[in-house]
């Protein structure tokens, strides 16, 4: 089955939600995987493949769209007694941002991020008030050329933060429990070159971060699996580190791998099982101590 889009160029066909959906339908498909690129992070897919009877193996629609607007996303981990930086809703113009700033005692630096963005783009640190205006003209230029749309908000800016994610499981009927987490600090250009998993680091601050993350997708009625994005401000060793809520990948991701290396839970397995309609307890999952879905091997 080809699948064909009329916009122009090589990837034009993996995006083109109409198509996508009419092959799947065209080879009869109960249910679609997103993978990790394209569409796996798109509403209007999830909502046409429901639409057309054919289940999207992810979060609902209307989770996707929550998740993928990062101000709804910290208002949702501000309700749910996650930690977040002090920040701004959305921004319309550099003048605003100085005054919102000012209005709220927000210290430089701060960072301005596409407010539908993700992946590392789309972000622009303003360190000194004469760089704010050429920073915000900037981050919502390349915001609209990445993502089509060039809403931004900004927060402050963590100087030496440590990048841990969270993998959690969830059933969408208020069951969830996590994987343990991975260390993604050392990064490119605010891409990830290396994961290690688990972190090196305190049992205590651990539980306080995995429950978290647990937390946060419960009030969400998620489904799935997915990750909780965070920063840490301290030594991984420090039981009392502060950390702070960045974001949800609403997806398997890339180095999804790592986790089940360590935990020997099959998650691409687990999402499909998840899509069939199991519950939590249903998994098979081999269970751990408080919300850990397993041990760490």
């Amino acid at each position: 089955v080809e699948v064909r889009s009329e916009k122009p160029g090589p990837i034009a066909p993996y995006l083109d939600v109409s198509s996508v959906v009419a092959a799947a339908k065209q080879t009869g498909a109960d249910a679609v995987h997103p993978g990790y690129g394209f569409l796996s992070e798109s509403e209007a897919f999830a909502a046409a493949c429901e639409e057309n009877g054919i289940r999207f193996i992810g979060p609902k629609a209307e989770t996707i769209a929550l998740l993928g607007d990062k101000v709804r996303a910290r208002e949702l981990a501000e309700r749910s007694g996650v930690p977040i930086l002090r920040g701004s809703p959305f921004m319309n113009s550099a003048a605003e941002a100085k005054a919102y700033r000012t209005a709220h005692n927000i210290p430089l630096p701060i960072i301005f991020k596409a407010a539908f963005g993700g992946g590392g783009r789309g972000m622009r640190l303003v360190k000194t008030e004469a760089e704010l205006a050429d920073a915000y003209e900037r981050c919502t230029s390349e915001a609209r050329t990445a993502f089509g749309n060039g809403a931004v908000f900004f927060e402050e800016f963590l100087q030496d933060a440590r990048h841990v994610e969270v993998q959690v499981v969830a059933d969408g009927s208020g069951g969830a429990v996590h994987l343990f987490e991975r260390d993604c600090s050392v990064q490119i250009r605010n891409q990830k070159v290396v994961e290690v998993a688990p972190a090196r680091m305190h049992p205590g601050l651990r539980a306080r971060m995995t429950d978290c993350a647990v937390r946060l997708v419960q009030n969400c009625q998620y489904r799935g699996v997915g990750t909780v994005e965070f920063m840490v401000a301290d030594e991984l060793t420090n039981p009392d580190a502060r950390f702070v809520f960045m974001e949800v990948n609403p997806r398997v991701q890339v180095e999804h791998t790592v986790t089940e290396e360590v935990t020997g839970v099959d998650i691409v397995k687990t999402q499909l099982k998840i899509a069939a309609g199991l519950r939590l307890a249903e998994l098979g999952l081999p269970g751990g101590e408080g919300s850990a879905g397993s041990t760490l091997r």
